[in-house]
């Protein structure tokens, strides 16, 4: 999932009734499985992981923190409180998102969020003629620190009504963005919507010699279609290797941070940009000048 939110306002703008009506049953046994886990000491001294991975996803309830599964501050989509509501309008359409931050002056003073079934109800269905106030249709923000675990947060979130939750850090500043979906996909794994890319647009050109790619992009395709090689190298391994993902994976010797810049024998270089700590989701290709000139 890409940025603010995959999931799905007027309104009782304090809390996100509609939509977590519709997601307690979920929510309530994700909740529910976290505490007794949490409380199980013996699994935790023995730092027991199931096989299964339905219990693995548990584990990351405790496991795992906000920090490991937060937006970087640098990829949030956010609004300033001036926007004008065809500006919004555009913003809403181009992110493909339903709930965008609103800030003053910087993201460092965030004022809330506004969701697009409010933008909607109030100045949509030939209803234009209302006059626009976003002020009055901002909801309430969650502000969580980053070493919070992420079944803290998920229970927090269903208590509160909340879908989005700011990270903030030791200054107080915006370090991060969660949504309540990417928890989720930590314990039952990656949940794709009408949003994300369709199964066979693995990659697109960014620019000449640049492009954009999903981590499962498979990797003798990509190598057809961009006409480079990038698994003739030496000391590389890749008898095994079968995705872009699987490539870079073999080169850092880990699953690389978000931000993270891996290098190419040839001069390729990869940017991560999502991954969690399990898996890279999505790369920035940089091909090498002499590839790129082929």
């Amino acid at each position: 999932m890409d940025a603010n939110d995959g999931s799905s306002g007027v309104t009782q703008p304090a809390q996100d009734e509609d939509d977590t009506d519709q997601n307690t049953g979920l929510l309530g046994r994700l909740a529910a499985a976290f505490r007794p886990l949490a409380t199980d000491e013996a699994e935790q001294d023995a730092d027991v992981i199931s096989p299964s991975s339905a219990r693995h996803g548990m584990v990351n309830l405790r496991r795992m923190r906000v920090e490991d599964v937060a937006i970087p501050k640098a990829e949030i989509e956010a609004v300033p409180e001036q926007i004008e509501i065809e500006e919004l309008v555009h913003k809403f359409r181009q992110t493909g998102f339903t709930r965008l931050p609103v800030f003053s002056g910087t993201l460092d003073t965030p004022n809330g969020f506004v969701h697009l079934k409010d933008l909607a109800l109030s100045h949509g269905f030939n209803e234009s003629d209302r006059p626009y106030d976003l002020a009055k249709m901002l909801r309430p923000l969650l502000f969580v620190p980053p070493s919070m675990s992420i079944g803290v947060l998920l229970t927090k979130m269903q208590a509160e009504r909340r879908h989005m939750a700011l990270v903030i850090d030791e200054y107080g500043g915006v370090d991060g963005l969660v949504t309540i979906e990417d928890l989720i996909e930590q314990v039952i794994g990656e949940i794709e919507d009408e949003h994300d890319s369709e199964d066979d647009v693995f990659w697109s050109q960014e620019k000449l010699g640049q492009y954009m790619a999903l981590a499962k992009a498979p990797l003798d395709a990509f190598e057809a279609d961009v006409g480079v090689c990038l698994t003739d190298a030496e000391d590389l391994d890749t008898e095994e290797i079968e995705t872009l993902g699987g490539l870079v994976f073999m080169l850092a010797g880990q699953v690389p941070a978000r931000g993270e810049v891996v290098m190419h024998p040839d001069g390729t270089e990869f940017e991560v940009i999502e991954a969690d700590p399990r898996r890279i989701k999505r790369l920035r290709v940089r091909l090498s000048e002499q590839n790129a000139a082929k």
